[in-house]
């Protein structure tokens, strides 16, 4: 299975073209595409189809260590 991401890149397709396809704000796309928001059912059939793939095909989950979030935003705290 392949990520959005990978997609974006074999395909050379842009998020602003799948978030224009799809009917979604690019911002949502690019969140998808990074691994920072898991999306809807309804969201996964409308990409997958920008895609001209099925909703199985591609794997759709979270892809980004969220602790590595947390500590980018806060700092990484000494002596934890």
């Amino acid at each position: 299975m392949r990520t959005v991401e990978h997609l974006l890149e074999t395909t050379g397709l842009t998020i602003d073209e799948i978030a224009r396809r799809s009917g979604l704000r690019p911002e949502r796309v690019e969140a998808i595409a990074m691994g920072r928001w898991t999306p809807s059912p309804q969201e996964r059939e409308r990409i997958a189809a920008a895609f001209g793939m099925q909703v199985d095909e591609i794997s759709w989950g979270h892809t980004m260590n969220p602790r590595n979030v947390r500590y980018r935003r806060f700092g990484l705290k000494e002596n934890f």
